[in-house]
């Protein structure tokens, strides 16, 4: 196999090519959720989570109301593991290496919300209770220790138009899960039978 001769193997490659940072987009990065990020984090209703593990990587969408993961201290967050689909992926990768990676987005904000740290998983039953909805707890919290926290510059939802809703896709021109789920499955699942439980059983599992 040819190697790729213009493909790049060190750091000072990459600084030759790229330059000197900004001096804001050092300054940007903290130890601590600082209050303005704090009101970021308040007002997110949906995060991305990265984890590494012995399996490999992962990234994992999250989200529920605005604010549903907490600030309990300036260094800490606590996120409930709501309902899903039961790989447990995320958590399977927590338990063998804690480090995580946090991406905030806000509805209508261009910018994003960068975190990264240590997370531990927990069956505290208070803090179980703290994230109940209606009268449903969570089967874990994870409480994450912060120890990076910086925003993201807005050119990448700018670029994606992500919140424009002229650029909204119809979800009917992409195959639906259940097409996609008897396929993969060579037909073991009846895709129409799928499609059409789905929004119900949606509804009854979210929390």
């Amino acid at each position: 196999m040819n190697e790729d001769p213009f493909q790049i193997t060190d750091s000072a490659a990459l600084e030759a090519l790229y330059g000197t940072p900004a001096v804001a987009s050092l300054r940007k990065e903290v130890d601590y959720i600082h209050p303005h990020y704090q009101a970021f984090i308040a007002a997110s209703p949906f995060m991305v989570l990265a984890s590494s593990g012995p399996g490999g990587l992962d990234v994992s969408p999250r989200g529920d109301q605005p604010g549903f993961v907490e600030v309990k201290d300036d260094k800490t967050l606590l996120l409930p593991d709501r309902r899903g689909n039961n790989r447990i992926d995320t958590l399977r990768n927590i338990v063998t290496d804690p480090r995580v990676a946090l991406i905030f987005l806000v509805p209508g904000v261009g910018e994003a919300l960068r975190v990264m740290g240590h997370a531990r998983i927990t069956t505290d039953p208070e803090l179980l209770g703290r994230f109940a909805v209606a009268e449903k707890l969570p089967k874990t919290v994870l409480v994450v220790h912060v120890e990076s926290v910086y925003f993201q510059c807005a050119r990448a939802v700018l670029r994606a138009g992500l919140w424009d809703p002229a650029r909204q896709v119809d979800r009917k021109s992409l195959p639906s899960t259940g097409a996609i789920l008897e396929a993969l499955s060579q037909s073991e699942i009846d895709g129409e039978q799928y499609d059409q439980e789905l929004p119900q059983r949606l509804k009854n599992s979210l929390y």
